[in-house]
């Protein structure tokens, strides 16, 4: 099979491939056209399909699709123009091989997380933890496999898990350079600001916003999950809980990205600095490795507002 990662401008292909989505455009002259989101365990492609012609046989979203086309390049990004498609039946491909996956280890990573829930000294807290990530074995399976996003970063089995660790990774380093900052208070609101993410974002290989994701965003959905959790707690602290949870409203620093309030509390700032930096920096990675290798600027990107540059 040739992943998608693998794939150079000028090929000429024939693969099978998930299309995760579908949408019947039309030109500027009126002309009806597909576009297509590709997608394998290496990620996505745009692809077009121009001619829907007799070649083209039906097929719907989601549906495994053995595709017949050119790579080639539209700003600076791989594009499939797909000449012939066919719709695949089961026993042709396996689903393996078309979800996109961390390339850390889970268990590993689970253990990095276990490591941070024992550096939580505040017995409330500990005991909100390790009752999220220890003893519910249900949400721990689903969050160990959930994404952290649609697209733009970690939106890949495990990112969920990926993003919170390494988010929690740096807040562990804040915390040490500033003694101002309640470490534990920091740590467990790294640990389960996107824990909103499980009911905004459906499973694999569909990874779509659900409804209750639509109406209400993650950033509530995870504070209303955290509070219930936290009125679970026998005697946890009113003050501490309205702290976590602004912690986790804030964590998003602005109201026009999505936050029901700025953050007023340093820990808050710090969980908004490690929540951005990480998802920037992954954001960018993901931007690289889709690129072309061959080139150097790899061309003007939206989310960064500028033209980026491999060094």
């Amino acid at each position: 099979m040739r992943y998608l990662a693998e794939l150079r401008e000028g090929e000429t292909i024939k693969e099978i491939y998930l299309c995760k989505q579908l949408l019947q455009l039309k030109t500027k002259t009126g002309k009806s056209y597909y576009s297509l989101v590709l997608q394998d365990k290496t990620g996505t492609i745009d692809a077009k399909v121009w001619e829907l012609g007799a070649g083209i046989e039906h097929f719907e979203a989601m549906d495994y699709i053995c595709v017949d086309g050119q790579v080639t390049s539209f700003q600076s990004a791989l594009q499939l123009n797909v000449r012939r498609v066919r719709r695949c039946q089961e026993g042709e491909y396996d689903p393996a091989d078309y979800m996109p996956t961390t390339t850390r280890s889970v268990e590993e990573m689970c253990r990095e997380l276990n490591g941070y829930i024992g550096m939580v000294k505040e017995p409330h807290l500990n005991t909100l933890l390790n009752g999220c990530f220890v003893e519910d074995k249900e949400l721990l399976a689903r969050f160990k496999k959930h994404s952290a996003a649609k697209a733009v970063h970690h939106g890949f089995i495990g990112g969920l898990l990926e993003h919170t660790v390494s988010v929690t990774k740096f807040c562990v380093f804040l915390a040490d350079s500033y003694p101002l900052l309640n470490r534990d208070l920091l740590l467990t609101a790294a640990m389960l600001h996107d824990i909103g993410k499980l009911d905004e974002l459906s499973p694999f290989p569909e990874n779509h916003s659900q409804d209750e994701g639509n109406l209400l965003g993650h950033i509530y959905i995870g504070a209303a999950m955290i509070g219930e959790r936290c009125r679970a707690v026998p005697g946890f602290p009113k003050k501490l809980e309205a702290e976590l949870l602004h912690c986790i409203l804030a964590h998003h620093g602005e109201l026009e990205y999505g936050s029901p309030k700025k953050p007023a509390l340093a820990e808050a700032l710090a969980l908004n600095i490690a929540d951005n930096a990480d998802a920037k920096l992954e954001t960018m990675k993901e931007l690289f490795a889709g690129a072309d290798e061959k080139l150097e600027w790899i061309g003007y990107q939206r989310l960064f507002e500028s033209n980026l540059k491999r060094t």
